[in-house]
């Protein structure tokens, strides 16, 4: 859409295609934007930590929908575009985008969670689902989010006996029961998730997440190998230079001297080599979810563990090169048809040989079943590991994906002694192992030398940015507690946003209402300062407080904290947009 001003002059507005032809801007193009800037405002809105407003500095973000009356026009606009949906794509998680699956159903869950609208979500949903039975796991979904769960098991049954293989509807049955603390119940689902949609990343996911819930770590690792993974594409919101100065008005009523030195722009602090080189910050997508299973198994079993069970599932250097001296050039198992790389069966019909490369341990894809059945959903991989923004999923001519292995058997037919059936680790995850090993080295350096400094009575002292560092390596490898103390340790030095958004989190959690609103003021009043008017996960975490302990109680506790009034005056914007809405607690 393109709107041209000429002054003095007239006002034209008219679209262009990807033709780069000039169209007139029907009433159908302008819905289609109005939709579209209310999912881009929701989708590309700061989570607090500010990042989003570093990327790109000077950006107003403020709320499109103020009032139920906004809201009708945006929920009426979804459903008449939502047949459409498909075509704007959809999360770097998700390979196809389909009906379910995408940037406007994405968007709209956003949307019902964040304002607590769930009456709203399950009107639209419902009528939606009239057209198409698959809709029925959105409609599911926000049936859980409304406490509505006898609803949502009846909607699920009712869905899965129409369409007993979406997997859409598979996996909400999945998290349903997993988080219900039932995973035998989860797992069976969970397979046949994986069985409906082998390409996707999420069924797959969901299923080691099954697995890790319910202690099988070997065969949480091999359904980890199996994940097809995908490049993490961010089009729209790209990564600018960084400005060599930064002169930008400030609004009188953001000043406040406790955030005044907390820049937009990165500060220039020496920062350790060392810190700076932890990849595992910039993982995203299927790259970070993967990463975060694999640290949630090193939290519950711990590194030594991780590496017995690995080297029980997966061939390592060591048998590998062994093996590929005893092998006969006329031996055809399993394992000499992975390490020979002949006559491989692929799924485009064409035989391909896999590379025998030598590496660190286990750095060949896998071509081979736990009970030495050769197959051919082996993801042949791009040798550059190191940087996950690259493609590592090969795909053929017309951009199909590779079928996916099968899951993998019960642990009790599994004879991992045998060489002949383990599997070969993917290179990728082979490279999340070296980079989970850095981590943890770092952490416990800097723990061992903590406790040094603690006992001679000593200062520890980092800069304020490598505090945010190790409180966000702490946060990975899933120590809270000491990523508190890395935050606090920042926040005693210098305001810093994501150091404020970690303990937030920390205050949610222990249910802390004065702590909870402390941070939040703080929090809003950083996002004023650069035109941020809006943060999503922000007023999420008001509404819920309010839900908890009341309108009242809250509004009192920010007019106690002493701040200037205009400071508060910015987080009570965001209660009174609750009390507009409705939300649960704001009618006292």
């Amino acid at each position: 859409m393109r709107v041209q001003v000429q002054i003095p002059g007239t006002v034209e507005s008219y679209c262009v295609d990807e033709r780069n032809n000039k169209l007139e801007a029907t009433e159908e193009h302008w819905l289609e934007t109005y939709l579209c800037s209310v999912l881009r405002a929701y989708s590309y809105a700061d989570n607090g930590s500010g990042d989003s407003i570093k990327r790109i500095i000077g950006v107003r973000r403020f709320n499109p929908i103020m009032s139920t009356e906004q809201e009708h026009k945006f929920l009426e606009a979804a459903e008449r575009l939502f047949f459409s949906g498909w075509q704007l794509g959809s999360d770097p998680e998700i390979q196809v985008p389909n009906l379910v699956s995408n940037h406007l159903t994405s968007g709209l869950l956003k949307y019902i969670t964040t304002t607590g609208r769930y009456a709203s979500g399950i009107n639209l949903f419902e009528k939606l689902r009239t057209r198409d039975a698959e809709i029925s796991s959105l409609l599911a979904r926000v049936y859980v989010a409304a406490d509505e769960e006898v609803k949502a098991v009846r909607l699920l049954h009712e869905a899965v006996e129409e369409l007993p293989m979406d997997y859409s509807i598979l996996d909400c049955q999945a998290d349903f029961c997993s988080r219900k603390g039932r995973g035998d119940l989860a797992l069976e689902i969970a397979k046949r998730g994986v069985v409906s949609a082998p390409s996707e990343f999420g069924t797959w996911a969901r299923l080691a997440e099954i697995y890790v819930a319910m202690e099988q770590w070997d065969l949480a690792l091999l359904t980890l190998n199996s994940c097809p993974m995908f490049t993490y594409q961010d089009k729209d919101a790209p990564r600018l230079p960084e400005p060599t100065r930064v002169s930008l008005p400030l609004a009188p009523e953001t000043i406040c001297d406790e955030i005044d030195d907390a820049g937009a722009a990165p500060d220039h602090e020496a920062v350790h080599p060392t810190l700076r080189r932890l990849s595992a910050a910039n993982y995203k997508g299927t790259f970070y979810k993967a990463y975060m299973l694999l640290t949630e198994i090193t939290k519950k079993i711990g590194w030594d563990q991780l590496l017995k069970i690995r080297s029980q599932v997966f061939v390592m250097e060591e048998e590998y090169r062994n093996e590929k001296q005893a092998v006969g050039t006329n031996s055809r198992n399993a394992s000499t048809v992975a390490l020979r790389g002949t006559d491989t069966p692929q799924p485009n019909g064409e035989a391909k040989e896999v590379e025998e490369e030598e590496g660190d341990e286990s750095d060949h894809p896998s071509s081979s079943q736990p009970n030495g059945e050769p197959t051919a959903a082996a993801s042949h991989l791009d040798p550059d590991v190191s940087k996950p923004s690259h493609s590592i999923t090969v795909r053929n001519a017309t951009d199909t994906p590779q079928p996916q292995q099968p899951p993998p058997p019960d642990p009790s037919h599994l004879q991992y002694t045998q060489f002949q059936h383990k599997r070969l680790c993917e290179r990728w995850l082979d490279n999340l192992f070296m980079v989970l090993y850095e981590d943890l080295r770092i952490y416990t350096i800097w723990r061992t030398e903590s406790t040094q400094y603690r006992q001679q009575q000593l200062v520890y002292k980092k800069t304020a940015e490598e505090w945010e560092i190790l409180g966000d390596l702490a946060e990975r490898l899933h120590h809270r507690d000491e990523a508190v103390e890395a935050w606090q340790s920042c926040l005693s030095m210098r305001f810093s946003p994501k150091a404020m958004r970690g303990l937030l989190g920390m205050y949610e959690r222990q249910a802390e209402a004065r702590g909870t609103v402390a941070a939040l003021i703080r929090l809003v009043a950083w996002q004023f300062r650069w035109y941020s008017e809006f943060s999503p996960d922000l007023l999420q975490a008001i509404r819920r407080l309010i839900e908890e302990e009341g309108a009242v109680k809250v509004r009192s506790i920010i007019q106690a904290t002493p701040l200037p009034q205009h400071i508060l005056d910015l987080t009570h914007q965001y209660a009174a947009l609750c009390a507009a809405f409705r939300s649960t607690g704001s009618e006292g």
